[in-house]
């Protein structure tokens, strides 16, 4: 949550996003029909998601091939892609595009290779602010597993649309069109960029839930390439289970995100629609956020953007009201202790009475569908203000991956069994 006082990777520290002007176009496509396309029996099912932020200090590609790895959480037999140029400043075109199963690395499993067409056309140019979807290709998906997503970008792009903390090894390749390559030589990056989302063609019982939250949805501090975050953890619990198999997770979490205000990402206020509202299949959210609305302000020094309880929680009721219209359950976290990140300021008692106060409506408001107690799994018996010791990667703020594992365990399966008003 508190990333933007942190190194990336990369190198790049962060700024403010740019203004969420240009929400407008990823409304064009009505959300109900983009999450109930059937064709017979079957329908289309987010399988994974990322989340688009804005790159103020952007990678520059030269004519390069994105190779990224999307992990899944329900197979399929046909596959599609969702492209993202949200916060392009001019069209994005995409040369060629491919999908395949992953063989490791750059590497693709051989014979599994599918070029990708939008509308019939093997390229198209993503106007900016505007998310496009690739035709569909047959492709034996499995469930909790990896696809390489190809994306050849000709000509000299600004890669301002991305995801930071993307926690997998992605690959770019030297100048050149790669997207039908074996393997290539690249360099890494544990970003995305451009791809935010994957859907499957998958039984009618199928259905999403979308995790919508700050670094700890993101999953930042858990093992790079092993998928601990606690959405994915999530996804291979409903795996093993009869009655939840056919259901999808998708993380729409953002490191450093707030509710009201942007600072990382977009405020969740902001990218309800294109994050959540606009998955295919979705049919539950888990909302967990509003530490960071708390903390930021001061610490940053931007104290016009405090906010008090009352207005996290009308936040809140929003988006509950907003996935409510749309026909989604709606699950709320409550908010985990953060005392003792290494910050001057980053944690005062009068913001640990706000979180306080926060959780407490959440519990007991009977606002959210259900409520999923994350704060009783992370904090520490001993001091209630402060991650248990075992459950903190270090920082005292994120979980670690055994602490990501708690927060899987504790929400109930039931929540997302088959409902009869369904």
């Amino acid at each position: 949550m508190e990333e933007t006082l942190m190194s990336s990777a990369s190198g790049r520290s962060f700024t403010r996003t740019l203004a969420c002007s240009l929400i407008a176009a990823a409304l064009l496509v009505h959300p109900m029909l983009l999450a109930t396309e059937r064709d017979g029996d079957r329908q289309w099912v987010g399988t994974w998601s990322m989340s688009a932020q804005a790159d103020n200090s952007p990678l520059q590609l030269n004519g390069q091939t994105l190779r990224q790895i999307a992990h899944t959480s329900i197979g399929g037999e046909q596959v599609r892609v969702r492209l993202s140029n949200f916060y392009g400043r001019s069209g994005l075109v995409i040369g060629a595009a491919h999908v395949a199963l992953s063989a490791g690395g750059s590497a693709i499993v051989p014979g599994s290779d599918r070029a990708l067409m939008f509308n019939g056309l093997p390229t198209i140019t993503v106007p900016p602010g505007a998310i496009v979807v690739s035709d569909a290709v047959t492709l034996d998906v499995p469930a909790l597993g990896d696809l390489a997503i190809s994306l050849y970008v000709p000509g000299s792009v600004a890669a301002t649309t991305f995801h930071e903390v993307g926690l997998q090894t992605n690959h770019i390749s030297a100048p050149g069109d790669f997207t039908a390559a074996t393997n290539f030589t690249s360099t890494p990056t544990l970003s995305y960029y451009f791809l935010t989302g994957v859907d499957v063609h998958s039984a009618e019982a199928a259905r999403a839930i979308v995790a919508m939250g700050d670094s700890v949805t993101d999953g930042f501090a858990s093992t790079p390439d092993l998928n601990q975050r606690w959405p994915d953890l999530l996804a291979e619990r409903l795996h093993s289970r009869h009655l939840t198999s056919r259901t999808a997770v998708l993380n729409a979490g953002v490191s450093g995100n707030r509710i009201l205000n942007d600072i990382v990402g977009t405020g969740s206020l902001a990218r309800l629609d294109r994050d959540v509202l606009l998955q295919s299949g979705a049919q539950y959210l888990i909302m967990t956020q509003g530490n960071t609305d708390i903390l930021i302000p001061d610490l940053i020094g931007l104290p016009a953007q405090n906010v008090t309880p009352e207005q996290i929680i009308q936040g809140h009721r929003q988006i509950i009201s907003r996935a409510h219209d749309m026909g989604l359950r709606v699950y709320g976290g409550t908010l985990f202790p953060v005392e003792g990140y290494p910050f001057p300021g980053f944690w005062t008692p009068v913001m640990e009475q706000k979180r306080q106060a926060v959780n407490n409506w959440i519990r007991t408001s009977k606002a959210y569908d259900a409520v999923i107690d994350f704060d009783k799994v992370l904090r520490d018996p001993a001091n209630p203000s402060r991650l248990r010791p075992d459950y903190d990667s270090g920082d005292h703020v994120h979980p670690n991956d055994l602490g990501y594992r708690a927060m899987a365990e504790a929400i109930d399966l039931a929540l997302f069994r088959q409902h009869d008003d369904d």
